[in-house]
């Protein structure tokens, strides 16, 4: 075990990687549309940049968390940083429409070579300190939190940043006319995330030491990527319990797509202008995030409290379907009340979504043995990504009003109901042998372990 941090450094360290990824995409939330317009692209070919992004990220999703399964963690995550930093510089100095095109894509890369191999990593190390019942929740959560904080955190100071640079002697014009326009103060967020994806190259290179695993080779990692794919996307209908939790993770997107689709509007009407609505919309978001985190935060307790995992999903999912169900309610009224109320179901939907999450995780990891638990991530991400996508074409087409947010509520309430009386079975240990539960759900005595590339075979 020699190298192998303990799982309190492990969980300390996962943290910091979560964070220094997370903080550079939070820069760029408040500033990226307004700089994509700067440069004269229409919202037409904005939406052609998003698109990018979102189709690779989803074309490599599976691949990457294969990869990640055969090849190691430490690799792929530095992989994802390479990639996030060549976007964020693409984006910031780009000019012709290719460049940015190409950066978004990037930056979809990135987010799909990021998807699991963090978690995955600090999993394994707590299992090769501590074995496989060791305690995960509360490391999951903190990661899930801090996660929330760096988004949060990053988006006020990404909106914050160019209008700070337009005061005084206003720096941002100078800092412009120096750079011949190729350094726009909506550039700033974007360099500084370029700057931090640096440092977590750097961290992830230096600070993730990994269990030993078999050598291997760039070409006979690819070779084993497709085995390792098609297990992770078998073990949905092998698992009933891994079932759920990529059926929760579909409902969590259909939910989440219609408040980030319908909300930007909603604040424009309440505040009577795209511009005032949009620095609403930015506020919301901030909050949003933050009540995540501290969902995130309190999961290991909602867990004790509610007497099991499976239990505080289901009152976390609950508790945000109820969230969606008062945005829907309160849609076609005006005044002080319906705003509060629509605010407390916004915060909601991020509250219970947060405290589901960690709890969700730390089951599914109890299923999914080491040399596939990148791709079981990846596959719960790429779950949440194709129902965002689906529900938001639906709920664009539907008229204004309760129904679009009733919509996601109703993915959201299904999902919390897959939950409703689930209990776990006997889980055996490694060679056959029963290991103890976790504390935090000393009711269940756990559930059978899945290699996802044996379920392929």
């Amino acid at each position: 075990m020699s190298g192998i941090p303990e799982p309190s450094a492990a969980r300390r360290r996962y943290v910091t990687v979560c964070v220094l990824f997370w903080l550079p995409i939070g820069l760029t939330i408040a500033p990226l549309i307004l700089l994509l317009t700067e440069r004269g692209m229409t919202l037409v070919a904005v939406a052609g940049c998003f698109a990018a992004h979102s189709l690779t990220a989803a074309v490599l999703e599976l691949p990457t968390g294969g990869l990640s399964d055969v090849l190691g963690r430490r690799a792929v995550l530095a992989a994802a940083g390479v990639a996030n930093l060549a976007a964020l510089v693409l984006v910031a100095l780009g000019t012709a429409p290719w460049q940015l095109g190409l950066g978004m894509a990037l930056m979809g890369a990135g987010r799909a070579l990021s998807s699991g191999p963090a978690e995955a990593w600090y999993v394994d190390t707590v299992h090769a300190r501590s074995g496989p019942g060791a305690e995960l929740r509360t490391g999951l959560a903190r990661g899930a939190s801090a996660t929330s904080a760096a988004l949060a955190g990053g988006t006020l100071l990404g909106g914050a940043l160019p209008w700070l640079l337009g005061l005084g002697p206003d720096l941002g014009d100078r800092l412009s006319g120096a750079t011949s326009g190729l350094v726009l103060p909506l550039s700033v967020p974007l360099l500084l995330g370029a700057a931090v994806e640096i440092a977590f190259v750097l961290y992830a290179l230096t600070a993730l030491p990994e269990p030993p695993r078999p050598a291997a080779t760039l070409r006979g990692a690819l070779r084993g990527i497709p085995a390792t794919v098609a297990g992770g996307l078998r073990l949905g209908g092998r698992d009933a319990l891994v079932r759920r939790v990529l059926l929760s993770a579909a409902g969590a997107g259909s939910a989440l797509a219609v408040v980030e689709l319908l909300t930007p509007g909603r604040t424009a009407a309440l505040t009577g202008a795209p511009e005032s609505g949009a620095v609403l919309f930015a506020l919301l978001a901030c909050a949003g995030f933050a009540c995540s985190a501290v969902g995130s935060h309190l999961a290991p307790l909602a867990a004790r409290l509610a007497g099991s995992g499976e239990r505080a999903v289901l009152a976390g999912l609950g508790a945000a379907a109820g969230g969606l169900c008062l945005l829907g309610a309160t849609a076609a009224a005006g005044g002080v009340g319906p705003a509060v109320l629509a605010a407390t179901g916004f915060g909601l939907v991020y509250l219970g979504r947060g405290a589901a999450g960690p709890n969700e995780n730390e089951l599914m990891h109890r299923r999914v043995g080491g040399s596939g638990r990148a791709t079981a991530l990846s596959v719960q991400s790429l779950a949440l990504q194709l129902s965002a996508a689906l529900t938001g074409s639906v709920a664009s087409l539907l008229p204004p009003g309760p129904l679009p947010w009733l919509l996601g509520g109703v993915a959201l309430l299904a999902a919390a109901l897959l939950w409703s009386g689930s209990r776990s079975g006997p889980r055996p240990g490694r060679g056959g042998r029963r290991f103890p539960a976790p504390p935090s759900d000393d009711d269940r005595q756990g559930s059978p372990r899945v290699d996802v590339r044996s379920v392929s075979e």
